[in-house]
Protein backbone atom coordinates (compact mmCIF):
# COMPACT_ATOMS: atom_id res chain seq x y z
CA UNK A 1 0.00 0.00 0.00
CA UNK A 2 1.47 3.35 -1.09
CA UNK A 3 1.93 6.04 1.46
CA UNK A 4 0.10 9.28 0.71
CA UNK A 5 2.14 12.22 -0.79
CA UNK A 6 2.72 15.18 1.33
CA UNK A 7 1.42 18.57 0.16
CA UNK A 8 4.98 19.81 -0.36
CA UNK A 9 5.69 16.98 -2.77
CA UNK A 10 2.75 18.04 -4.92
CA UNK A 11 4.16 21.56 -5.27
CA UNK A 12 7.58 20.33 -6.39
CA UNK A 13 8.44 20.90 -10.12
CA UNK A 14 10.10 18.03 -11.81
CA UNK A 15 13.01 19.04 -14.04
CA UNK A 16 13.62 17.30 -17.30
CA UNK A 17 17.13 16.15 -18.03
CA UNK A 18 19.02 18.81 -20.09
CA UNK A 19 19.87 17.96 -23.65
CA UNK A 20 23.46 18.40 -24.66
CA UNK A 21 24.03 21.79 -26.58
CA UNK A 22 24.70 21.56 -30.31
CA UNK A 23 26.37 25.02 -30.46
CA UNK A 24 30.03 24.85 -31.30
CA UNK A 25 32.56 27.75 -30.78
CA UNK A 26 34.07 27.32 -34.20
CA UNK A 27 30.70 28.10 -35.81
CA UNK A 28 30.65 31.64 -34.27
CA UNK A 29 34.10 32.29 -35.60
CA UNK A 30 33.03 31.30 -39.08
CA UNK A 31 29.98 33.62 -38.98
CA UNK A 32 32.00 36.64 -37.82
CA UNK A 33 34.65 36.02 -40.45
CA UNK A 34 32.01 35.81 -43.17
CA UNK A 35 30.45 39.10 -42.08
CA UNK A 36 33.85 40.80 -42.11
CA UNK A 37 34.60 39.50 -45.58
CA UNK A 38 31.21 40.63 -46.87
CA UNK A 39 31.57 44.12 -45.34
CA UNK A 40 35.04 44.48 -46.72
CA UNK A 41 33.86 43.48 -50.15
CA UNK A 42 31.04 46.00 -50.04
CA UNK A 43 33.40 48.78 -48.87
CA UNK A 44 35.98 47.92 -51.51
CA UNK A 45 33.34 47.90 -54.22
CA UNK A 46 31.97 51.27 -53.13
CA UNK A 47 35.42 52.82 -52.95
CA UNK A 48 36.48 51.35 -56.24
CA UNK A 49 33.49 53.01 -57.92
CA UNK A 50 33.73 56.33 -56.02
CA UNK A 51 34.57 59.48 -57.96
CA UNK A 52 37.67 61.24 -56.71
CA UNK A 53 36.93 64.93 -56.10
CA UNK A 54 38.58 67.95 -54.56
CA UNK A 55 36.67 69.69 -51.79
CA UNK A 56 36.69 72.99 -49.96
CA UNK A 57 35.00 74.08 -46.75
CA UNK A 58 32.30 76.77 -47.02
CA UNK A 59 33.25 79.80 -44.92
CA UNK A 60 30.93 82.10 -43.02
CA UNK A 61 30.79 85.42 -44.87
CA UNK A 62 30.58 87.31 -41.58
CA UNK A 63 33.87 85.91 -40.36
CA UNK A 64 35.80 84.43 -43.23
CA UNK A 65 34.43 86.92 -45.73
CA UNK A 66 34.44 90.13 -43.71
CA UNK A 67 36.64 92.88 -45.04
CA UNK A 68 36.87 91.17 -48.39
CA UNK A 69 37.36 92.69 -51.81
CA UNK A 70 34.11 93.23 -53.67
CA UNK A 71 35.46 95.13 -56.69
CA UNK A 72 38.82 95.89 -58.30
CA UNK A 73 39.34 98.93 -60.50
CA UNK A 74 41.99 101.35 -61.68
CA UNK A 75 42.20 105.11 -61.94
CA UNK A 76 44.45 108.13 -61.55
CA UNK A 77 45.46 110.50 -58.79
CA UNK A 78 43.94 113.92 -59.40
CA UNK A 79 43.95 117.26 -57.61
CA UNK A 80 40.66 118.94 -56.77
CA UNK A 81 42.45 122.31 -56.69
CA UNK A 82 44.67 122.85 -59.72
CA UNK A 83 45.02 126.09 -61.66
CA UNK A 84 46.89 127.49 -64.63
CA UNK A 85 48.12 130.84 -63.34
CA UNK A 86 47.55 133.60 -65.89
CA UNK A 87 46.93 137.33 -66.07
CA UNK A 88 43.74 139.33 -66.55
CA UNK A 89 45.18 141.24 -69.50
CA UNK A 90 47.38 140.58 -72.49
CA UNK A 91 50.96 141.66 -71.97
CA UNK A 92 54.63 140.88 -72.35
CA UNK A 93 56.30 138.88 -69.60
CA UNK A 94 59.18 140.74 -68.00
CA UNK A 95 59.91 138.51 -65.00
CA UNK A 96 59.12 134.91 -63.99
CA UNK A 97 59.74 134.03 -60.35
CA UNK A 98 58.80 130.33 -60.27
CA UNK A 99 60.36 126.98 -61.08
CA UNK A 100 58.96 123.45 -61.19
CA UNK A 101 58.65 121.92 -57.73
CA UNK A 102 58.65 125.29 -55.98
CA UNK A 103 56.18 125.78 -53.13
CA UNK A 104 54.12 128.97 -53.24
CA UNK A 105 51.68 130.60 -50.87
CA UNK A 106 48.42 132.39 -51.53
CA UNK A 107 49.12 135.86 -52.99
CA UNK A 108 52.79 135.25 -53.66
CA UNK A 109 54.12 137.01 -56.79
CA UNK A 110 54.99 134.48 -59.49
CA UNK A 111 55.52 136.78 -62.50
CA UNK A 112 55.34 140.37 -63.75
CA UNK A 113 54.27 141.86 -67.08
CA UNK A 114 55.48 145.00 -68.86
CA UNK A 115 53.86 147.98 -67.10
CA UNK A 116 55.38 150.92 -69.00
CA UNK A 117 52.17 152.01 -70.76
CA UNK A 118 49.94 151.39 -67.76
CA UNK A 119 52.37 153.22 -65.52
CA UNK A 120 52.32 156.27 -67.80
CA UNK A 121 48.53 156.31 -67.79
CA UNK A 122 48.55 156.05 -64.01
CA UNK A 123 50.91 159.02 -63.76
CA UNK A 124 48.59 161.09 -65.98
CA UNK A 125 45.61 160.19 -63.80
CA UNK A 126 47.54 161.11 -60.68
CA UNK A 127 48.51 164.48 -62.24
CA UNK A 128 44.89 165.17 -63.16
CA UNK A 129 43.87 164.39 -59.60
CA UNK A 130 46.48 166.78 -58.26
CA UNK A 131 45.36 169.51 -60.66
CA UNK A 132 41.70 169.03 -59.74
CA UNK A 133 42.57 169.18 -56.06
CA UNK A 134 44.50 172.44 -56.52
CA UNK A 135 41.63 174.00 -58.49
CA UNK A 136 39.22 173.09 -55.73
CA UNK A 137 41.41 174.76 -53.15
CA UNK A 138 41.57 177.95 -55.29
CA UNK A 139 37.81 178.00 -55.75
CA UNK A 140 37.26 177.52 -52.04
CA UNK A 141 39.44 180.58 -51.34
CA UNK A 142 37.52 182.63 -53.91
CA UNK A 143 34.22 181.41 -52.47
CA UNK A 144 35.28 182.44 -49.00
CA UNK A 145 36.16 185.94 -50.26
CA UNK A 146 32.88 186.20 -52.18
CA UNK A 147 30.86 185.19 -49.11
CA UNK A 148 32.66 187.82 -47.02
CA UNK A 149 32.02 190.44 -49.71
CA UNK A 150 28.36 189.52 -49.84
CA UNK A 151 28.01 189.78 -46.06
CA UNK A 152 29.74 193.22 -46.07
CA UNK A 153 27.55 194.65 -48.85
CA UNK A 154 24.45 193.22 -47.24
CA UNK A 155 25.31 195.00 -44.00
CA UNK A 156 25.94 198.29 -45.85
CA UNK A 157 22.76 197.90 -47.84
CA UNK A 158 20.78 197.79 -44.60
CA UNK A 159 22.15 201.25 -43.85
CA UNK A 160 21.45 202.41 -47.40
CA UNK A 161 25.15 202.82 -48.09
CA UNK A 162 25.25 200.15 -50.85
CA UNK A 163 22.66 199.83 -53.55
CA UNK A 164 20.46 196.79 -54.11
CA UNK A 165 22.25 196.25 -57.40
CA UNK A 166 25.61 195.79 -55.68
CA UNK A 167 24.03 193.40 -53.19
CA UNK A 168 22.55 191.26 -55.96
CA UNK A 169 25.89 191.14 -57.78
CA UNK A 170 27.72 190.01 -54.66
CA UNK A 171 25.13 187.30 -54.00
CA UNK A 172 25.40 186.06 -57.60
CA UNK A 173 29.17 185.87 -57.40
CA UNK A 174 29.01 183.78 -54.20
CA UNK A 175 26.46 181.34 -55.60
CA UNK A 176 28.40 180.94 -58.86
CA UNK A 177 31.56 180.07 -56.99
CA UNK A 178 29.58 177.64 -54.80
CA UNK A 179 28.30 175.79 -57.87
CA UNK A 180 31.74 175.82 -59.47
CA UNK A 181 33.22 174.31 -56.31
CA UNK A 182 30.66 171.51 -56.35
CA UNK A 183 31.52 170.70 -59.97
CA UNK A 184 35.25 170.71 -59.20
CA UNK A 185 34.73 168.36 -56.24
CA UNK A 186 32.94 165.98 -58.65
CA UNK A 187 35.96 166.18 -60.95
CA UNK A 188 38.18 165.21 -58.03
CA UNK A 189 36.05 162.11 -57.46
CA UNK A 190 36.39 161.19 -61.15
CA UNK A 191 40.15 161.74 -61.02
CA UNK A 192 40.37 159.54 -57.92
CA UNK A 193 38.50 156.73 -59.70
CA UNK A 194 40.87 157.03 -62.65
CA UNK A 195 43.84 156.74 -60.32
CA UNK A 196 42.29 153.68 -58.67
CA UNK A 197 41.71 152.12 -62.09
CA UNK A 198 45.29 152.81 -63.05
CA UNK A 199 46.51 151.23 -59.85
CA UNK A 200 44.30 148.19 -60.53
CA UNK A 201 45.74 147.94 -64.04
CA UNK A 202 49.20 148.03 -62.54
CA UNK A 203 48.26 145.31 -60.07
CA UNK A 204 46.81 143.20 -62.89
CA UNK A 205 50.26 143.11 -64.43
CA UNK A 206 51.55 141.35 -61.30
CA UNK A 207 50.61 137.67 -61.39
CA UNK A 208 50.09 136.01 -58.00
CA UNK A 209 49.49 132.47 -56.76
CA UNK A 210 45.75 131.86 -56.20
CA UNK A 211 46.31 129.44 -53.28
CA UNK A 212 48.96 127.51 -51.41
CA UNK A 213 50.48 124.78 -53.53
CA UNK A 214 53.35 123.47 -55.60
CA UNK A 215 54.36 124.58 -59.09
CA UNK A 216 54.15 121.59 -61.42
CA UNK A 217 54.81 123.32 -64.77
CA UNK A 218 56.52 126.53 -65.88
CA UNK A 219 54.95 127.59 -69.18
CA UNK A 220 56.35 131.06 -69.97
CA UNK A 221 59.66 132.88 -70.10
CA UNK A 222 60.53 136.59 -69.98
CA UNK A 223 59.92 138.27 -73.33
CA UNK A 224 56.95 136.10 -74.30
CA UNK A 225 53.43 137.39 -74.71
CA UNK A 226 50.73 136.08 -72.38
CA UNK A 227 46.97 136.36 -72.66
CA UNK A 228 44.00 135.13 -70.62
CA UNK A 229 42.40 133.90 -73.84
CA UNK A 230 43.81 131.55 -76.45
CA UNK A 231 45.37 133.32 -79.40
CA UNK A 232 46.00 131.87 -82.85
CA UNK A 233 49.43 131.18 -84.25
CA UNK A 234 50.85 129.63 -81.10
CA UNK A 235 52.98 132.66 -80.21
CA UNK A 236 50.95 133.76 -77.19
CA UNK A 237 51.01 131.83 -73.92
CA UNK A 238 47.84 131.38 -71.90
CA UNK A 239 49.54 130.92 -68.55
CA UNK A 240 52.70 131.36 -66.57
CA UNK A 241 52.56 127.95 -64.92
CA UNK A 242 50.40 125.43 -63.10
CA UNK A 243 49.98 125.33 -59.34
CA UNK A 244 48.55 122.29 -57.54
CA UNK A 245 47.20 122.10 -54.02
CA UNK A 246 48.79 118.86 -52.78
CA UNK A 247 46.31 118.75 -49.93
CA UNK A 248 43.45 118.18 -52.37
CA UNK A 249 44.77 115.00 -53.97
CA UNK A 250 42.29 112.16 -54.46
CA UNK A 251 41.61 109.28 -56.83
CA UNK A 252 39.17 109.35 -59.73
CA UNK A 253 37.90 105.98 -60.94
CA UNK A 254 35.56 105.08 -63.79
CA UNK A 255 33.52 102.10 -62.52
CA UNK A 256 31.55 100.01 -64.97
CA UNK A 257 27.89 100.79 -64.38
CA UNK A 258 27.19 97.04 -64.06
CA UNK A 259 29.20 96.97 -60.82
CA UNK A 260 28.36 100.37 -59.34
CA UNK A 261 25.94 98.65 -56.93
CA UNK A 262 29.01 97.32 -55.10
CA UNK A 263 30.21 100.84 -54.27
CA UNK A 264 28.77 103.18 -51.63
CA UNK A 265 29.94 106.42 -49.95
CA UNK A 266 32.22 105.85 -46.97
CA UNK A 267 33.21 102.37 -48.16
CA UNK A 268 36.81 101.40 -47.27
CA UNK A 269 39.22 101.17 -50.18
CA UNK A 270 42.80 99.94 -50.52
CA UNK A 271 44.88 101.75 -53.14
CA UNK A 272 48.18 100.67 -54.66
CA UNK A 273 50.25 103.03 -56.77
CA UNK A 274 51.91 101.47 -59.79
CA UNK A 275 55.09 103.25 -58.72
CA UNK A 276 54.99 101.59 -55.28
CA UNK A 277 53.34 98.15 -55.76
CA UNK A 278 54.22 96.98 -52.24
CA UNK A 279 52.65 99.99 -50.52
CA UNK A 280 48.97 99.65 -49.61
CA UNK A 281 47.29 103.01 -48.97
CA UNK A 282 44.06 103.11 -46.91
CA UNK A 283 41.36 105.20 -48.57
CA UNK A 284 37.64 105.79 -48.46
CA UNK A 285 34.91 106.51 -51.02
CA UNK A 286 34.11 110.24 -50.97
CA UNK A 287 31.24 110.32 -53.44
CA UNK A 288 29.65 108.64 -56.42
CA UNK A 289 29.04 111.19 -59.17
CA UNK A 290 25.30 110.91 -59.93
CA UNK A 291 25.63 110.59 -63.69
CA UNK A 292 26.88 107.96 -66.13
CA UNK A 293 29.09 108.28 -69.18
CA UNK A 294 26.93 107.13 -72.07
CA UNK A 295 29.91 106.42 -74.33
CA UNK A 296 31.91 104.36 -71.83
CA UNK A 297 29.02 103.01 -69.71
CA UNK A 298 30.85 104.02 -66.56
CA UNK A 299 30.15 106.03 -63.42
CA UNK A 300 32.82 108.24 -61.87
CA UNK A 301 33.75 107.54 -58.25
CA UNK A 302 35.85 109.85 -56.05
CA UNK A 303 38.11 108.17 -53.51
CA UNK A 304 39.97 110.13 -50.83
CA UNK A 305 43.18 109.22 -49.04
CA UNK A 306 42.96 108.68 -45.28
CA UNK A 307 46.40 110.30 -44.99
CA UNK A 308 48.40 112.05 -47.68
CA UNK A 309 52.05 111.26 -48.35
CA UNK A 310 54.71 113.17 -50.34
CA UNK A 311 55.12 110.11 -52.57
CA UNK A 312 51.59 110.56 -53.90
CA UNK A 313 51.75 112.77 -56.99
CA UNK A 314 49.12 114.05 -59.43
CA UNK A 315 48.33 111.89 -62.49
CA UNK A 316 49.90 108.76 -60.99
CA UNK A 317 48.14 105.57 -62.06
CA UNK A 318 46.65 103.59 -59.19
CA UNK A 319 44.82 100.32 -58.65
CA UNK A 320 42.10 100.18 -56.01
CA UNK A 321 40.26 97.40 -54.22
CA UNK A 322 36.85 98.25 -52.83
CA UNK A 323 36.48 96.41 -49.54
CA UNK A 324 33.46 94.99 -47.76
CA UNK A 325 33.56 95.57 -44.00
CA UNK A 326 31.13 92.73 -43.36
CA UNK A 327 27.95 94.77 -43.07
CA UNK A 328 26.95 93.77 -46.59
CA UNK A 329 27.21 90.03 -45.77
CA UNK A 330 23.77 89.58 -44.28
CA UNK A 331 22.04 86.48 -42.87
CA UNK A 332 23.94 83.20 -43.10
CA UNK A 333 25.80 83.87 -46.32
CA UNK A 334 28.81 81.69 -46.97
CA UNK A 335 31.81 81.96 -49.24
CA UNK A 336 32.85 79.11 -51.54
CA UNK A 337 35.34 78.86 -54.41
CA UNK A 338 33.87 80.31 -57.58
CA UNK A 339 34.58 77.15 -59.58
CA UNK A 340 32.47 75.09 -57.18
CA UNK A 341 29.30 76.75 -58.50
CA UNK A 342 27.91 75.03 -61.60
CA UNK A 343 25.05 75.80 -63.93
CA UNK A 344 22.72 72.85 -64.32
CA UNK A 345 19.29 73.04 -65.94
CA UNK A 346 19.40 76.83 -65.86
CA UNK A 347 20.11 77.05 -62.13
CA UNK A 348 23.20 77.55 -60.00
CA UNK A 349 24.07 74.40 -58.07
CA UNK A 350 26.88 72.98 -55.97
CA UNK A 351 27.70 69.45 -54.89
CA UNK A 352 28.06 68.94 -51.13
CA UNK A 353 29.84 65.87 -49.79
CA UNK A 354 27.57 64.04 -47.31
CA UNK A 355 28.51 60.59 -45.90
CA UNK A 356 30.75 59.82 -48.86
CA UNK A 357 28.18 60.80 -51.47
CA UNK A 358 27.63 63.88 -53.62
CA UNK A 359 24.48 65.79 -52.79
CA UNK A 360 23.34 68.27 -55.40
CA UNK A 361 21.91 71.53 -54.05
CA UNK A 362 20.45 74.59 -55.69
CA UNK A 363 22.09 77.78 -54.40
CA UNK A 364 21.60 81.53 -54.64
CA UNK A 365 24.70 83.48 -55.65
CA UNK A 366 24.56 87.00 -54.19
CA UNK A 367 28.02 88.14 -55.24
CA UNK A 368 31.05 86.94 -57.18
CA UNK A 369 34.48 88.48 -57.02
CA UNK A 370 37.94 87.21 -57.89
CA UNK A 371 38.06 83.49 -57.01
CA UNK A 372 35.14 83.44 -54.53
CA UNK A 373 31.36 83.38 -54.72
CA UNK A 374 29.02 84.46 -51.93
CA UNK A 375 26.02 82.18 -51.45
CA UNK A 376 23.00 83.50 -49.59
CA UNK A 377 21.14 80.16 -49.62
CA UNK A 378 21.75 76.47 -50.21
CA UNK A 379 24.93 75.75 -48.24
CA UNK A 380 25.80 76.12 -44.55
CA UNK A 381 29.14 77.19 -43.17
CA UNK A 382 31.43 74.25 -42.47
CA UNK A 383 30.03 71.97 -45.16
CA UNK A 384 32.35 70.56 -47.80
CA UNK A 385 31.64 71.48 -51.40
CA UNK A 386 33.11 69.88 -54.50
CA UNK A 387 35.54 72.14 -56.34
CA UNK A 388 35.58 71.92 -60.15
CA UNK A 389 33.20 68.97 -60.15
CA UNK A 390 33.52 66.49 -63.04
CA UNK A 391 30.96 66.91 -65.77
CA UNK A 392 29.53 63.43 -65.15
CA UNK A 393 29.06 63.89 -61.40
CA UNK A 394 25.45 63.23 -60.44
CA UNK A 395 23.40 63.52 -57.28
CA UNK A 396 23.94 60.55 -54.95
CA UNK A 397 27.12 59.27 -56.57
CA UNK A 398 29.82 57.95 -54.25
CA UNK A 399 32.79 60.27 -53.94
CA UNK A 400 36.08 60.29 -52.14
CA UNK A 401 38.21 63.30 -51.38
CA UNK A 402 41.31 63.73 -53.43
CA UNK A 403 44.52 63.71 -51.40
CA UNK A 404 46.60 66.81 -52.11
Amino acid sequence: MNSPKSPLDELRIERRPERPSRFQPWLAVVVVAALLVFGGAVWWHSQAGAVEVQTAVARDARSGGGDRTVLNASGYVTARREATVSSKVTGKVTEVLIEEGMKVTNGQIVARLDDSNVKANLEVAQAQLASATAAVEETRAQLKLANNEYERIAELAKRNIESQSDLDQAESNAKTLQAHLAWQETQIAVAQREVEMGQQDMDDLIIRAPFDGVITTKDAQPGEMISPVSAGGGFTRTGIGTVVDMGSLEIEIDVNESYINRVEPGQPVEATLDAYPDWTIPCKVIAIIPTADRDKSTVKVRVGFDQLDPRILPDMSVKVAFRDNGERAAGHAVIVPKNSVLSRDGRDVVFVVQDGHAERRAVTVSDTQNDDSVLSAGVAAGEKVVVAAPADLQDGMAVKEKKL
